[in-house]
């Protein structure tokens, strides 16, 4: 678009919606843009993050599953407890 093509827009805005309301607008458009693109960073890094439930509430594939009946790492072995596996989560 030419430069004359912009003037035309712009008094197009400033007729519509006023001169006081446009760097409202405007800020607010760009506090928008800001929480998208932070949204969308935490998503990334999400799925990123190895070692934490998946979709669904499974393991993610990249992840080491253990056996419940194994005593978790730091734990005294005479102290560790199985999880409970799915079949007592069904009604």
């Amino acid at each position: 678009m030419s430069p004359t093509h912009w003037l035309i827009v712009l008094v197009v805005l400033v007729l519509l919606f006023g001169a006081k309301k446009l760097p409202e607008m405007a800020r607010s458009v760009g506090r928008s843009s800001r929480i998208l693109k932070s949204e969308m960073r935490g998503l990334r890094d999400d799925d990123e993050r190895p070692g934490e439930i998946g979709p669904g509430g499974a393991p993610r594939a990249d992840t080491e599953v253990r056996d419940p009946g194994t005593p978790q790492p730091g734990t005294p072995e005479g102290t560790a407890r199985p999880e409970p596996g799915p079949e007592a989560h069904r009604a």
